[in-house]
């Protein structure tokens, strides 16, 4: 059985680890960004906030991974990484505004309104990765 050679085992550490704490960040940023708190309302059973930030966070993994398959260097595959993240923040921030009744229905659990979050969430989310390849 042919042995994985001991750099390239480091590397793919290197990127599985990175790629898990720049997903963490960005979820912690994006509930940073969000006008309502998701894990106390996912803890509650909220279904709404839970699709929503899910939609995010999928989103952004997606970009991710994009970044890792397309990228031979490191740094340029954290820097998209990083660029993705802000383009997912930039997107909520414009849909936010789009939807001024947004918050509310999320608070009081409407689903459509949280599946259409996590929809967009996740539609940019493939745009962008798909503009890394």
């Amino acid at each position: 059985m042919p042995q994985l050679p001991v750099d390239q085992f480091y590397l793919y550490l290197k990127h599985l680890l990175s790629g898990l704490i720049m997903v963490g960040l960005f979820a912690a940023v994006y509930v940073r960004f969000t006008p309502f708190h998701e894990m106390p309302l996912i803890r509650r059973g909220c279904t709404a906030a839970a699709l929503s930030l899910a939609g995010a966070i999928l989103g952004f993994s997606l970009t991710v991974a994009s970044s890792i398959l397309h990228n031979d260097h490191y740094l340029m595959f954290v820097a998209w990484g990083t660029l993705a993240a802000v383009v997912q923040v930039a997107a909520y921030l414009l849909i936010e505004r789009s939807l001024p009744e947004m918050k509310a229905a999320i608070e009081a659990n409407n689903m459509a309104m949280g599946a259409l979050m996590g929809t967009v969430s996740l539609v940019v989310g493939v745009i962008n990765a798909a503009c890394l390849s």
